[in-house]
């Protein structure tokens, strides 16, 4: 049974707040974060530390090693924020230096995302339509339809698309309006023609079954006041439409999820320049921007290179290689 959360408690109850106070007033979300640090409050109020000064090296690893991480990337995220945590504290002269001594695991190369080819979207489309209702979600189909087809064709977050009210849809101007999103930022969002009639086709469906499609009325809702849950989106996508795919998953690369969605978004935008002739750096604050990202390095973690994405970049070396080799003779 999950234990209701009623704040923080332990002797850095007072800290925590400051600090998640401190970084959400400039924009950041820290739901992970908060998240982290209410199992770090936890452990030091069962444990009976009940003074700041006497939180040392020892006791902070002790905590680490109770949550039994043997994931060296989910080890090193855990104390990643603890250590910012107390980095803050330190900054803000509440003590006079961090008591933290743990250091991070060694990570093996990390395996890039899978990512999903046009034709294997068409696919995913295809099977959500053909999922079959049930007493708690009518027009199953049409709605995981549509919630697959814009997270594969704008690139956008699981909780962005679960978020969408009908007013967030400019049919007309063909735009999304994306607001308060992982970094606290609104957006524009622009869809073309084909994703335009998808959302037509399914309001009008919707709208014979009675549903309100306007204002603040969610676009995805089995009930019509409660959003379908990011949490459904996923299993979802896990549990009845992944294994109908039967992907294969190439070495180095992990599982098939549905972030990898994003990911093949941005790859494919690239790999499109790439084919149009446009140089890829001049662009890539303008895809930032598109996904949601506070800069273009964050958006950098998304391009993994594949063989279509060198071929492309080698053809476009190759048509300029006569003009520097001239160029190098004159």
């Amino acid at each position: 049974m999950t234990t209701l959360w009623n704040g923080y408690h332990s002797a850095l109850a007072t800290h925590i707040e400051q600090y998640l106070r401190a970084k959400r007033a400039m924009g950041c979300k820290f739901a992970c974060e908060d998240r982290q640090l209410r199992l770090l409050d936890r452990f030091l109020a069962e444990h009976g530390v009940d003074r700041i000064d006497v939180i040392d090296g020892a006791c902070l690893q002790a905590f680490l090693d109770s949550r039994h991480r043997s994931n060296p990337r989910s080890y090193n995220n855990l104390l990643g924020d603890v250590r910012r945590l107390f980095d803050w504290i330190v900054g803000q002269q509440m003590l006079p230096a961090s008591p933290l001594a743990a250091q991070a695991k060694p990570q093996r190369a990390r395996r890039i995302p899978f990512l999903f080819s046009p034709e294997v979207i068409r696919r995913l489309l295809a099977l959500a339509r053909a999922l079959p209702d049930n007493s708690r979600a009518p027009q199953r189909g049409i709605t995981y339809q549509m919630i697959f087809a814009l997270l594969a064709g704008l690139g956008l977050r699981v909780s962005e698309v679960a978020g969408l009210r009908w007013g967030d849809v400019d049919l007309e101007r063909e735009v999304l309006e994306i607001s308060n999103t992982k970094f606290g930022k609104d957006r524009l969002v622009p869809f073309g023609p084909k994703l335009a009639a998808r959302l037509r086709q399914y309001r009008l469906e919707r709208e014979r079954r009675d549903h309100v499609c306007t204002g603040a009325h969610h676009l995805f809702s089995w009930n019509g006041r409660t959003p379908i849950s990011t949490n459904s989106i996923r299993n979802t996508f896990r549990d009845d439409l992944l294994p109908q795919l039967h992907l294969t998953v190439p070495p180095g690369c992990f599982g098939p999820h549905v972030h990898g969605l994003r990911h093949s978004f941005a790859v494919r935008t690239l790999l499109g320049w790439y084919r149009q002739g446009i140089i890829p750096s001049d662009r890539l604050h303008h895809l930032s921007t598109f996904l949601g990202h506070v800069n273009p390095k964050s958006t950098a973690v998304y391009l993994t290179i594949t063989n279509e994405l060198l071929d492309a970049a080698n053809e476009r070396f190759e048509s300029f290689a006569p003009l520097l080799a001239a160029g190098g003779s004159s």
